[in-house]
């Protein structure tokens, strides 16, 4: 599965990526292809190889192998050409911590060659503004925790106009109020037809901000796409809430399908049982059995009539493709954080 046909223009893309630490092999042979426009998120376990990717992608470390286009040049041979175009924030940020926010911006945006002095104000508070910072600007950094520290560090990529903006973990140190302003962000900048290229092991940030995603373990890409195409490459489930679990266990298994219980509590990240079934009432005594529908199994109106027809008290119903999160983990063996 690939994120992008050979028609579809592409911000990054690489051939056989490798990166070697003598006998560690820290990126095995990567495929990747970010199509302009989409907001892609580079997910993996920590060590799975997304920033030392990362830095080979900007010039910041030497491929030991592999081709490497970002915004249709060659890197790092075109670096000079492509770096003016690509805003970043990788490792965190770094910043003169007896400064303001705004002075730390101005002192940055110097030393860019390609920055014009007469708009350098205009722009820092510009930048400033986009990331909720205009009422701190005059603060010293040492003074701002490390939400605001992320949140200046976005500032600094956003000064002038880019057309990739590679962020690693951006959300990394905020408040839930924070997250959803950095969210809300990257949307706006991929509306302007920024491409936003996202490292995170957050699910739901990535379920919530991106287009797309590639998923690393241990060095390798293991799946890349559209979110929906990579939900869609899984077995769907039947999921039954109901208080008569025994009985209802007994009727799918007599249609050929092997129920699970799951929590009750929740399914998927951030939805309750009653978000998705839309069912009022009490649900303390309910259960909620979970079977694989395999190809040619029992439609869904079959298994429910059938359920009723046995006597079964059907409270929810429905069929579910398989979730990232089951995705993720079953492509890398690891799980994920599903919440900030």
């Amino acid at each position: 599965m690939t994120a992008a046909t050979p028609s579809v223009e592409l911000a990054i893309e690489t051939r056989g990526l490798t990166k070697r630490f003598g006998h560690q092999t820290a990126v095995d042979g990567v495929d990747l292809a970010v199509p302009r426009g989409a907001v892609f998120g580079f997910l993996g376990p920590n060590g799975s190889g997304k920033t030392t990717s990362i830095r080979m992608l900007l010039g910041l470390a030497t491929a030991t192998s592999g081709d490497i286009a970002v915004l249709g040049q060659e890197m790092p041979g075109r670096l000079r050409d492509v770096l003016p175009r690509v805003g970043a924030l990788v490792e965190g940020p770094a910043f003169y911590p007896f400064l303001s926010g705004a002075a730390n911006l101005r002192r940055l945006d110097t030393a860019d060659p390609g920055a014009s002095s007469a708009t350098r104000s205009a722009r820092v508070h510009l930048a400033l503004e986009r990331v909720g910072l205009t009422h701190a600007a005059g603060k010293k950094v040492r003074a701002y925790s490390l939400g605001m520290k992320q949140r200046l560090g976005i500032a600094n990529a956003l000064l002038v106009p880019r057309e990739l903006l590679v962020l690693d973990e951006p959300t990394n140190g905020l408040d839930p109020q924070g997250t959803r302003e950095v969210r809300s962000l990257v949307r706006s900048l991929a509306a302007e037809g920024t491409t936003v290229f996202v490292s995170s092991h957050l699910l739901a940030e990535v379920e919530q901000m991106c287009t797309h995603a590639a998923v690393m373990s241990a060095g390798s890409l293991v799946a890349q796409g559209t979110l929906d195409e990579l939900r869609r490459v899984g077995e769907a489930h039947v999921r039954v809430r109901t208080p008569d679990v025994a009985d209802a266990r007994r009727v799918l298994a007599g249609l050929g399908l092997v129920a699970d219980s799951v929590d009750a509590g929740r399914v998927g990240a951030g939805r309750t049982d009653a978000d998705r079934f839309g069912v009022p009432g009490d649900r303390n005594a309910d259960g909620l059995l979970s079977a694989p529908l395999a190809d040619g199994a029992a439609a869904p109106e079959t298994i429910v009539a059938a359920l009723v027809a046995d006597g079964v008290r059907v409270r929810g119903f429905s069929v579910v493709g398989a979730s990232l999160e089951e995705r993720f983990v079953a492509l890398t063996g690891e799980g994920f954080d599903v919440v900030q």
